[in-house]
């Protein structure tokens, strides 16, 4: 499943920042745009994994997987 998410990003002095609006903890700082926008997308693919991988540890045995548009 691919989906989209929206990075909001700005130039601060010499730094380039951004964050994901629909992820909470994912920011990040870069020495330029292209390496931001890089380090925004692996951050938020391992943010995603450990979300997925610690409520699959805390669900237990017997359970269902759904997808859910929005």
């Amino acid at each position: 499943m691919n989906a989209t998410y929206t990075a909001v990003i700005k130039q601060d002095a010499d730094w380039w920042i951004g964050w994901i609006e629909e992820v909470s903890g994912v920011n990040c700082q870069e020495s330029s745009r292209e390496k931001l926008i890089k380090s925004l997308q692996e951050t938020l693919a391992e943010a995603i994994a450990l979300n997925r991988a610690d409520a699959l540890e805390s669900v237990g045995d017997n359970f269902e997987e759904l997808s859910i548009a929005v």
